[in-house]
């Protein structure tokens, strides 16, 4: 859909930055109440991730669950993962992707500790949705990067299903499109639309380099060793 060399030539550049910096690039194009994730979505652990935004949306299941022995549930789960809520994006994941999900807010964990991974083995930089991811206890022991909603203990089975991919979503009233790029670090979630990108880092990086060389002073002053964030 996109240019992989450009969406790899993105990333670079913007993960030079943090969340802040990209906040006020945006700033200086008068996008000040647009395109950040609000405070609701917050990282499983603290961490950073730059990628392109690969999209999808599950919707609430709004089929009936039929009365049936464990033994007929079991296959019925089967069925379920297969036909109402499949994963079929995971096998089309590209190097640098950033999974955007809307699950529509359902309580309900559509990402784990297995999927996630599979995943990220694929290419995937990060993870962000509206619901919640559970298994989280090992996402962070695998550094997986999650940001959430909030943290669910159910399965999908009887909560969602599959709806689309690759289309336009609504996370918490930010509407992000494939081809976005994603920077998500411990301040949060915010979005860069694609055809800003090369503006919104030409601005970020200066709003950076500044605070570097203000910081270097202060450090000088306190007799403090440079680290990594004000070389």
């Amino acid at each position: 859909m996109f240019d992989q060399r450009e969406n790899l030539e993105l990333i670079e550049m913007f993960s030079q930055l943090r969340v802040a910096d990209v906040r006020d690039g945006l700033d200086y194009l008068l996008l000040h109440h647009r395109f950040s994730l609000p405070y609701t979505i917050k990282p499983l652990f603290r961490t950073k991730a730059v990628g392109i935004a690969k999209t999808v949306r599950y919707l609430p299941y709004d089929g009936e669950i039929p009365k049936m022995t464990p033994q007929e549930y079991e296959k019925w789960c089967g069925y379920y993962y297969t036909n109402i809520c499949p994963y079929p994006w995971i096998s089309e994941i590209q190097k640098g992707d950033f999974i955007v999900i809307d699950q529509s807010g359902v309580d309900a964990g559509l990402m784990g500790s297995n999927n996630s991974l599979d995943g990220f083995s694929r290419g995937a930089v990060g993870y962000v949705t509206n619901g919640g991811p559970r298994d989280t206890d090992e996402l962070i022991i695998q550094k997986i990067p999650f940001w959430s909603k909030f943290v669910s203990q159910k399965t999908v089975i009887g909560r969602l299903k599959f709806d689309a991919m690759n289309i336009p979503v609504n996370i918490e009233g930010v509407l992000i499109k494939p081809g976005d790029v994603i920077v998500a670090d411990g301040d949060g979630v915010v979005v860069v639309p694609r055809e800003l990108a090369y503006d919104v880092y030409n601005f970020a990086k200066k709003e950076l380099d500044n605070d570097k060389v203000s910081r270097r002073r202060l450090y000088d002053l306190m007799g403090w060793e440079y680290d990594e964030t004000v070389k």
